[in-house]
């Protein structure tokens, strides 16, 4: 089956009923009436996620900003009972669409569930609210003398969505991803049920994991309210790594070598110097090197100086062999501010000129393969298209841009131009990941941008079997419609 045949219309669901006089009293008895929001210009906010094209936004009727797992219990009875859609919305840092609410209805904020209730370093797990950002909850740990490893990169992410997403980013590859740290979760179904799952513990063997069924659902099974997530000792020490090579099949081959011989990175990364260059130019910022054509970013952790010089001189020394051009080494804080900074800028740095992100995930070995095949679509359609991403867990990010790189700088195209090819380049790349035994997105969601692909992603059975579990937590179909599937 071709990328393109086979695709349902985003627009195909249940028949839902507005908001009337009615319900929107129940709402504001709910909630307080400062806490429902219907005005057309405060509405404009919350129609949106970070994707970039205006194309999918659309207005709720009304923002309901619940403060109490009890009250986003009495909107959903509400909703449920006069079929009414909600969309569940954090910190709206998603880049598919995941919290538009493409049938209108209610969009249901967690903002003002922002409580860090405990911090309990004798079992090392918190206990927090969904609307918690990643930068307070990192602060608290800290503070308690204690890390928390996943960091998708946008800081102001909140917890609810980042379990909602199941969340990834770079230091995945040696400490997993937000799946790894839930313990446990208080969710609301759309009947307004609370299910209170898992807990403080490390381990369970009691029934189907209902818990784990909730971490990636994007808010199609229920609304998390509150999460207990486990974190772990700080690691003495970081150290950051750059090292360029001429050749990306050098460089990510480099990569397989790290693991083979036992030596596995807190973060590790591949970046191109043209992407670089960029963001150095946006940031005022200078990379430690402009050798060679890609480069790879590592970070080391370790808890005394003699292991991590054990580890540093080991990636060096493999790196030499296989072709790097140079090791340069982040070992001042200050050195180490500079090279971290310029990374989790890049998206920044191209926000502007980019019509999307992908996040396909394949087998490490295939990295370069699939990279290749990018830049032969590239070439093909006459485009850009930038690709760096997660050399050590295979998270390939390729940016469909609507300018051209010319002269060290970005030059914009026309519309009519980005817009006529989008579509095709998207599927072809697409195309390449699965036929690597890949997936169409390693950590961003399905949301409603990835939604046309999905049933060619995975077997119809699965498929299938997710619209079961959809129809058995949510037979009305009320929650996050127009996500992930239809």
């Amino acid at each position: 089956m071709s990328m393109a045949s086979g695709r349902r219309s985003g627009m195909e669901g249940p028949v839902f009923s507005p908001l009337t006089p009615e319900a929107l009293a129940g709402l504001r008895e709910a909630v307080g009436a400062g806490n429902v929001i219907t005005e057309a210009d405060s509405l404009e906010p919350y129609g949106r996620d970070e994707f970039s094209l205006p194309d999918i936004r659309r207005l709720p009727e009304a923002v309901v900003r619940p403060k109490t797992t009890a009250e986003v219990a009495a909107v959903l009875r509400l909703a449920n009972a006069g079929g009414i859609p909600v969309t569940p919305r954090g910190g709206a840092t998603g880049l598919c669409g995941g919290c538009v609410p493409v049938r209108g209805g209610i969009v249901l904020s967690l903002e003002r569930m922002n409580r860090i209730v405990e911090i309990d370093s004798r079992n090392q797990m918190a206990v927090l609210e969904a609307g918690v950002t990643l930068l307070e909850f990192e602060k608290a740990v800290a503070e308690a003398g204690f890390d928390f490893p996943p960091h998708p990169g946008e800081e102001s992410a909140m917890i609810g969505g980042m379990i909602a997403t199941n969340a990834g980013g770079s230091r995945a590859v040696k400490y997993g991803v937000i799946r790894n740290y839930v313990r446990g979760l208080e969710v609301v179904t759309a009947a307004g049920d609370v299910l209170r799952l898992g807990g403080k513990l490390i381990k369970s063997s009691t029934g189907y994991s209902l818990l784990h069924l909730f971490i990636g659902s994007e808010g199609t099974l229920g609304v998390i309210t509150r999460a207990v997530i486990q974190f772990r000792a700080k690691p003495a020490l970081t150290r950051s790594l750059v090292i360029p090579f001429d050749d990306l099949d050098e460089a990510v081959e480099t990569v397989s070598l790290f693991f083979e011989r036992g030596t596995v990175p807190l973060a590790l990364e591949f970046v191109p110097l043209d992407v670089l260059r960029i963001t150095e130019e946006h940031l005022l910022r200078t990379w430690p090197t402009h050798a060679g054509a890609v480069h790879l970013f590592i970070v080391v952790d370790a808890d005394d100086e003699a292991e991590m010089d054990r580890a540093s001189q080991a990636l060096a020394e493999t790196a030499l062999e296989r072709g790097a051009l140079d090791v340069f080494i982040a070992d001042t804080p200050a050195k180490q501010d500079n090279v971290l900074a310029i990374r989790s800028k890049i998206y920044e740095a191209f926000k502007a000129q980019t019509v999307e992100i992908l996040d396909i995930c394949v087998p490490r070995s295939e990295v370069a393969g699939h990279v290749k095949r990018v830049r032969e679509i590239a070439a093909r359609h006459g485009l850009w298209l930038p690709t760096f991403g997660h050399a050590g867990d295979g998270n390939v990010h390729t940016h469909i841009m609507k300018a051209r790189y010319g002269d060290g700088r970005l030059v914009p195209m026309a519309e009519a131009e980005w817009r006529s090819t989008m579509d095709k380049v998207r599927e072809e790349i697409f195309a390449d990941g699965l036929a690597r035994g890949g997936v169409i997105s390693g950590e961003h969601g399905i949301g409603l941008v990835k939604k046309p692909y999905l049933e060619e992603s995975l077997s119809p059975g699965q498929v299938e079997l997710m619209r079961g579990i959809k129809r058995v937590f949510d037979p009305r179909g009320i929650l996050n419609p127009g996500k992930i599937f239809d």
